[in-house]
């Protein structure tokens, strides 16, 4: 199967069927094999690394909508602040505060989510829901003009288990409706849940997904590229 039949049939299953959007997550692809997914229609990728974003960005067509999926540096944020189109990963004040201060000296908002710890794993990133409710109610959030939050973003916990991961979104969609409620009622751009990967995508559209971040079915499996060697 090619990159451009995968792609399509998977856009026909997400985003017809499902009503989900389709991040098509590049990190560690080609160009060439990226340019093969745009050929085909795809406009969203999604990368984990600023520096591997920032070459891409540069060499490929302008139209591309790029969203950083992966944790996210503070000391990075400068690199990605001119073009960025939304940030899933803010997981702290201090990364929404360099954001908001990067957006600003280049004029723009940039779009974010936050991202909401929702795993039984140590080693993934988020706020936990106290935390993100903190944020939200803080002086210092109310201060910042440059940055817009859509939405939330969560990784459920890597497992064959269908219904523990059902439950881990389930419980990111109610999260989100709370915020909404709490937080966002007259914003109609706070509307992004941005869960399910290729193992979990399909539940994770079932359980209220707006976005998915999916990389080897369109792509193929994941390999280390050149440069990681250098």
């Amino acid at each position: 199967m090619s990159i451009a039949s995968n792609l399509l049939a998977l856009k026909k299953e997400v985003e017809e069927e499902g009503g989900a959007k389709l991040i098509a997550v590049s990190k560690t692809k080609s160009q060439a094999e990226i340019q093969e997914a745009y050929d085909a229609g795809q406009r969203v990728f999604g990368e984990n690394q600023v520096q591997e974003l920032v070459d891409k960005y540069e060499a490929l067509p302008k139209d591309i909508e790029w969203h950083l999926i992966g944790h996210l540096q503070s000391n990075k944020v400068k690199y990605i602040a001119p073009f960025i189109s939304l940030i899933h990963s803010v997981d702290s004040l201090k990364l929404l505060q360099e954001i908001d201060k990067q957006a600003a000296k280049n004029k723009r908002v940039i779009d974010c989510l936050l991202q909401i710890y929702i795993a039984d794993e140590d080693t993934k990133f988020g706020l936990g829901h106290d935390e993100a409710i903190e944020l939200l109610r803080s002086e210092e959030f109310a201060a910042l003009k440059n940055v817009r939050i859509v939405g939330v973003m969560g990784i459920a916990t890597n497992t064959k288990n269908e219904k523990h991961i059902k439950e881990e979104f389930y419980e990111l969609n109610t999260f989100f409706h709370g915020l909404k409620a709490s937080f966002f009622r007259k914003e109609a751009s706070f509307k992004e849940i941005s869960m399910g990967m290729s193992s979990d995508y399909k539940v994770a559209i079932e359980e209220g997904s707006t976005m998915v971040r999916i990389g080897s079915t369109i792509f193929g499996q994941r390999i280390i590229p050149h440069w990681k060697n250098n």
